[in-house]
């Protein structure tokens, strides 16, 4: 085996544990420039909804107070010149903005992907594939349109606020203080509102997450609950789930309605106390605050009342996406990697094992599922495992492929440590073809030559040819071109179990796993099957799985393990003599 120094560049996209405004700001740094020209554009585009109320209250003193008409002229102008320049701004703000917003949601979804290629199989054997999907899927949108809405309604919302009072403070600066008051008041109920929907949008989105893992679940097992006649079970256990979600959901919008009603009314009276004040002040000539000028603040106060209301009704949007930037950092931050990182890479292997006093303890604790594993394995010798269930075979194979690492005692490939060892660079030379063959919607050639860009149509055929596979690939409607179904649903278990030796084959692999790779087969399928892994086996080291020992008669060594150690190893005639545990096996089967 040849090795290589390797070493792995950091993901473009890390969770560091950090506040979720700062991990927003840490996805969107390569946007930044982006963002803000995105800005000024917006301040540009969105002025005519601070500027109007000023221009309002010209027009109206030009009217009362007979002043020149070119104050008319001047401030309608303005205002449509600024008009005309909406459209072009507005749509190279979509294209700023949202450009970022799609391309960081794009690499946050390609973060969270090659994270999870990188998690350990204990990792996704704890976490449910629903639940895996919601992040992926869902958090991130949640994440997109967070960030959408808050820069189209927020950054509006405070434009307006800020050009309002900037006005208020040249025309009429005794009354700031006044709007002054509103907008700290404003920030105090947004404030206490995110702080109340943080635990309530968590508890939601954990619930909406186990909803997605048990809607997963039921339609993995549609064919047993149908077969079985329990659609009434299956639905009783998902009504239970909808109903935590349904009381969750409902107590999140009863604090969201709260909140949003007690500051409507407060925002609303606010402005009904002011108006009066300011008629009154105009009506007594106090201020030299002119009829225009309580039409501007009366235009202000509807508009910064509304643009406050649109922060407040932001707080739940920020809450919630706030809420799926955590929940995406739970992935992106979770510990158990599998460790390649530094290690030498495989550029080549021969297919020798030992197994030196190899075990291994789950962290859930208890009894080792694999203790004082000793075995020397070589290159090109087919190695079979059996024994009953719970007897440590499956880990033994996770060990070899390189899923588990050795608690204690050394695994060795052609000489070299697999702990010291880029096991990613390793898998390149293994295949595994295991009990359910696992296939995508996709078409024949696609799901053969899967990871292999460079296979051409001979190499193809040639696979399928030695996998048995040919005559029924070219008898189906569009040859290697034929489309196999979501888990390779149009096509029979044989076939499935056919075309993923095929894709075996076309990786010429030097370490071959087969798990159970025939235990599901009717006699004729297995018979086609058997033979094409007669040539699948031949030059490469292999390890077997089996129950049924009438598969692994061929095998070079067969290993009987019991609780995790071996108990006999030998041939299948060489075990049979000696009459021990194997031929206690073997004898139960007969029977």
């Amino acid at each position: 085996m040849a090795v290589a120094a390797l070493s792995e560049g950091p993901l473009d996209h890390r969770y560091r544990g950090e506040h979720p405004i700062r991990t927003l700001a840490y996805l969107f740094r390569g946007d930044r420039w982006r963002l803000a020209a995105a800005f000024c554009v917006f301040v540009v585009k969105h002025s005519p909804v601070w500027l109007l109320p000023l221009v309002t209250g010209v027009i109206i003193d030009t009217v009362v107070l007979h002043l020149p008409l070119r104050r008319i002229w001047i401030a309608a102008g303005m205002i449509m010149v600024v008009l005309a320049l909406n459209t072009p701004l507005h749509l190279l703000w979509v294209r700023l903005m949202y450009g970022s917003v799609r391309r960081t949601g794009t690499a946050l979804r390609s973060a969270l992907c090659t994270r999870l290629q990188q998690l350990s199989i204990g990792y996704h054997n704890r976490v449910s594939a629903g639940v895996l999907q919601a992040k992926v899927v869902r958090d991130v949108e949640t994440v997109e349109q967070m960030v959408q809405q808050t820069a189209e309604q927020g950054l509006g919302a405070t434009t307006v606020l800020l050009g309002g009072l900037v006005i208020i403070a040249v025309r009429t600066p005794e009354f700031l203080p006044v709007f002054l008051f509103v907008v700290p008041v404003a920030a105090l109920l947004v404030v206490r509102l995110r702080l109340r929907l943080r635990t309530h949008n968590e508890t939601f989105r954990q619930e909406v997450e186990y909803l997605s893992s048990r809607v997963n679940e039921m339609t993995r097992l549609i064919s047993v609950t149908r077969a079985h006649g329990l659609e009434r079970d299956a639905l009783r256990r998902m009504d239970t789930t909808l109903r935590r979600v349904l009381t969750s959901g409902l107590r999140l919008d009863l604090v969201n309605g709260r909140f949003a009603s007690l500051a409507w009314v407060f925002l609303n009276a606010l402005g009904v106390t002011f108006l009066t004040a300011a008629a009154l002040v105009a009506y007594h000539g106090l201020w030299g605050v002119t009829p225009g000028d309580v039409v501007m603040l009366s235009a202000f106060l509807t508009t910064l009342t509304n643009s406050t209301s649109t922060l407040l009704g932001l707080a739940p949007v920020i809450s919630k996406g706030l809420e799926s930037v955590r929940s995406a950092g739970e992935v992106l931050q979770a510990p158990a990697l599998e460790e390649n990182e530094g290690k030498a890479g495989v550029t080549g292997v021969r297919g020798a094992f030992e197994f030196q006093g190899v075990g291994l303890t789950y962290e859930t604790g208890g009894r080792p599922a694999v203790r004082d594993f000793t075995l020397a394995v070589a290159p090109g010798e087919t190695i079979a495992l059996v024994g009953a269930s719970g007897a440590g075979k499956s880990t033994v194979v996770n060990l070899v492929i390189g899923f588990i690492r050795p608690t204690t005692g050394r695994l060795l490939l052609d000489g070299h440590d697999m702990n010291e060892l880029d096991l990613r660079t390793y898998r390149r030379f293994v295949s595994v073809v295991p009990q359910e063959s696992i296939l995508f919607e996709g078409t024949v050639r696609e799901n053969v030559a899967y990871g292999m860009e460079n296979a051409d149509e001979e190499a193809v055929r040639a696979a399928l040819r030695d996998a048995n596979a040919l005559e029924f690939v070219d008898r189906l409607p569009g040859g290697l071109d034929a489309v196999v179904g979501e888990r390779g649903a149009r096509l029979s278990g044989g076939q499935r179990q056919r075309l993923a030796i095929a894709r075996a084959l076309i990786r010429d692999p030097r370490v071959l796993i087969l798990d159970e790779a025939t235990s599901a087969l009717d006699t004729r399928s297995e018979a086609l099957v058997q033979e094409a892994l007669g040539r699948l086996l031949h030059g490469r080291t292999t390890f077997v799985v089996a129950h049924r020992l009438s598969t692994i008669r061929g095998a070079d060594r067969i290993v009987v393990m019991r609780d995790g150690a071996i108990q006999e190893i030998g041939g299948h005639e060489e075990l049979l003599r000696r009459g021990g545990v194997y031929t206690t096996l073997h004898s139960g089967q007969l029977a």
